[in-house]
This record gives C-alpha cells, structure tokens and sequence, in this order.
C-alpha cells in the first residue's frame, strides 16, 4: 500500500428542489432537526451526488443532507444568511477558492484541526487554511489535480532517451510531432472545447513551468515563449479538441491516444482495459514542474446549526474510510497521510502515483486556481481562453495577444483588489508586471 500524502473540479447542474426535498434539505441549505445541512459546490452531477451520498451514509453516524448548488448560489446563499443572521446550513464545503472571498462567515477550526493533528495533513495545504488571515477558517477535505493519460500505444514513438514519467515540455513537443508523423494523425489531445478546462493548463502547468508564475509573469519574455511553444504544441494537436470537453471519452474511442486532464476526468477513459494505460505526471519546464492543486475544504458558518453534529461529521470526513471512499467513487483524493488499499480500481491507483510523484518533484511548483475574484472569475478565465483562441487558433503574434490580453487582466484585478494567489509571490493586490 502507498501513503497518499499529497494530491484535488467540477462544475454542474444545480439541484432542483425536488431532489433537495427528496434528500432532506431545501436550497437554502437547511436540513430536518438532527441532521447536518451540507452546502456545497462538490458533486454536482446526479451520478457523482448520489455516489458521495452513499459514502456519507456508509461511514459516518450522524445523518447529513448533502446540498450541492452551482458556486453563484453558493456564495449568495452563505452571504445572505450571515448578513441576515439567519444561518440555516450547518458544513459548508468547497474548493479554496470558493471559500476564500467568504472567510469572514467561518469559525475559526483550529481546535478541530488540533485534534486530527494525527491524520496527516501535509503543510503546504495547512497553511492555505486560514484563507490569507491569522486563524485557520477550514479543514482540509479532499484534492485533485491534472495529470496526463497514456494510451500505452503511444510509447513507441518516444523520443529516444525520453522517461514519459519524466518529461521536459520539450520532449513532449517532439513526442507528439513524432506520434503525428508515424499516425498520420495527431494523436496528442486537450479539454479545449466550450466546458473544457484547457485553460487550467496554461494557468497551472504552461505559464508556473515556463515563468515561474501565473499573474505577475503574464507578459514576460519567459510567457512569450511559453505561448510560442503553445502554438507549436496545438499544431501537433487532434483538431477536434475543440469539442472535447471531458477527455476520457475521446481517450476511450481512440480517438486520440494521449491528453491531459483533470484526474476526475481522466478515469472513465482505462476502466475497460486499465492495463493498456499509464497515467502521468505534467511535463517540467525551465523553471519547474509547474502542477494545479485543487483543494476542497470544509468550514463551520457562524451560527450554524447542529454545530456538534456538524464538528464530527468534519471528523468522520479526516477518516480514513472517508478519505479511501471518495476516492474510490469520485476520484478525488485524500487530503491525508492515509493508506491506499490494493484493492483500489486499477485506474484509481494508476492516478494516485502519477498525482504523487507530480506533487512530489524535486521542483514541484505549486499552483492555486484563482483566488478571491468572486463573479470575476469567469473573466479572468476568459482571458486566458481567448489567448488561447488568438494565438493557437488565429495565429496572431504573441506578443501582440500578450500585451492585449494584459490589459484586460490588469483591469480585473485592479476592480477586484484580490491578493495573489500560488505561485505567485505574495502581494496585497495582484497585478501583471
């Protein structure tokens, strides 16, 4: 068995009253007398809450009403209870920064996090807890990343000398430009259509590896060939990833035999056959193996109700058992030092070493999502989509996209007066050099 110590997005539909009734909450977040009302932004598609459902239900003895909403109303619903101090929820969960613009609503869960001293927590998720203040607002519940898929096929066109577990962005490059050649076809594929996440790869994986950044770095000499070599990866890229939004269905149909994508989307593509795949780490660049930690966490509402219910389903959560289930059912992993049993889904384990060894580099560098821009995120978003769209899809020089698209960060973060967030250094208002 392997200790999981390191590893953490979905977004969906958001749950109709008629499901929130049959599950014993309304959308507000309230639950029955007795049970914990759990609002969060977590397992919003029918088949992933009903499976997170059944985890709650088999590991933990207290009765939860698990309420997963899109992230507008999960904002707006924990803002308007706070400011009505009319609090109807009992455990808030979300991604990092889902929960950072709201730590002004959160107790403070030091003492909780004091007693599951032993689960394990790496540091670099404790110090994200207390959300950019001096105590921490919520415990670490469960983490993702992106990471690439192998169909073992692929291997053969190497480069020689490569180790695909260790790769340069380089040789990534000359793998896919050889995978091309020999298949008369690109082989090579992204998320990059209208719900895809492509754009995480550039934030997270591109600009950290190549700059050593994300915002500050923006239109860096370093960023310029960073999207230089963006555009001559896309020329080695399936066309058609401009309609995949999830990549193991493309993955699974062949249709492309290597791709990087959220580990949660990733899996479903070696269910069949998991011995015909490798899951890996992200390529490093010259500054690093830049990587995207997506960390969801749970935080106490002040006022909340249930509240000692609440503080022991947050323990059950920290359980092994907890942490090994949704894992095995949603695929996202723990948050600590827990043992991965050998029974796990071949994919499952295949993602969990890759997921490891990624975070684990010897130059690992840490990248967040966006942090704290509330209804700007979309925005921010958007402009690393149309950077994308400019320079890979329209061939329109790099610079000039660069000093465009910097303008419009420049201006988001300057109407948002947000902190910047990993990897780049510490600042009290973000903004592009």
């Amino acid at each position: 068995m392997r200790p999981v110590t390191r590893r953490a997005v979905l977004g969906g539909l958001l749950a109709t009253p008629l499901l929130a009734a049959c599950a014993g909450f309304d959308t507000s977040g309230a639950a029955a007398p007795g049970t914990v009302g759990f609002l969060s932004t977590q397992f919003t598609p029918v088949e992933e809450r009903q499976r997170f459902e059944q985890v709650l239900r088999s590991q933990l003895p207290v009765p939860v009403a698990y309420n997963p909403v899109e992230g507008g109303v999960f904002t707006t619903t924990i803002k308007s209870q706070a400011q009505a101090r009319n609090v109807r929820t009992a455990l808030i969960g979300g991604l990092y920064n889902d929960l950072a613009p709201l730590a002004d609503a959160f107790d403070d869960v030091g003492g909780i996090l004091g007693r599951l001293s032993g689960a394990g927590y790496p540091d670099e998720i404790l110090k994200l807890t207390t959300l950019g203040g001096s105590t921490p607002k919520f415990v670490p519940w469960m983490q993702a990343t992106y990471i690439v898929a192998v169909n073992k096929q692929a291997l053969q066109w190497l480069p020689a000398g490569a180790d695909v577990r260790e790769l340069t962005y380089d040789q990534y490059l000359a793998w896919a430009r050889a995978a091309q050649a020999a298949a008369g076809r690109p082989v090579f594929g992204i998320p990059a259509g209208p719900k895809g996440l492509f754009y995480r790869f550039t934030q997270g994986y591109l600009l950290p590896s190549f700059t050593g950044g994300q915002v500050t770095t923006f239109r860096s000499a370093d960023a310029e060939a960073a999207w230089t070599y963006m555009a001559d990866l896309w020329a080695a890229t399936a066309p058609a990833s401009t309609n995949y939004e999830y990549m193991q269905e493309p993955l699974a149909r062949g249709e492309v035999l290597v791709a990087w994508d959220h580990v949660a989307r990733l899996v479903g593509a070696t269910k069949d056959k998991p011995d015909d795949w490798l899951m890996v780490p992200a390529p490093r660049g010259p500054k690093g193996r830049g990587y995207m930690l997506v960390l969801a966490g749970l935080a106490l509402p002040k006022g909340g109700l249930e509240r000692p219910a609440a503080e022991e389903v947050i323990r059950g959560i920290a359980g092994a058992g907890m942490q090994v289930e949704t894992l095995r059912q949603n695929a996202f992993f723990p948050v600590t030092s827990v043992q991965l049993p050998a029974d796990l889904p071949g994919a499952i384990s295949s993602e969990a070493a890759a997921v490891t060894a990624q975070a684990g580099s010897r130059d690992a560098i840490l990248s967040l999502p966006p942090v704290g821009l509330g209804s700007r995120d979309a925005q921010v978003g958007q402009v690393f989509k149309d950077c994308f769209r400019e320079i890979c899809l329209n061939r329109r020089p790099v610079r000039q996209v660069l000093d465009e698209q910097a303008g419009r960060l420049s201006a988001l973060l300057a109407a948002a007066k947000v902190p910047c967030w990993s990897p780049d250094p510490a600042a009290p208002v973000c903004a592009v050099a």
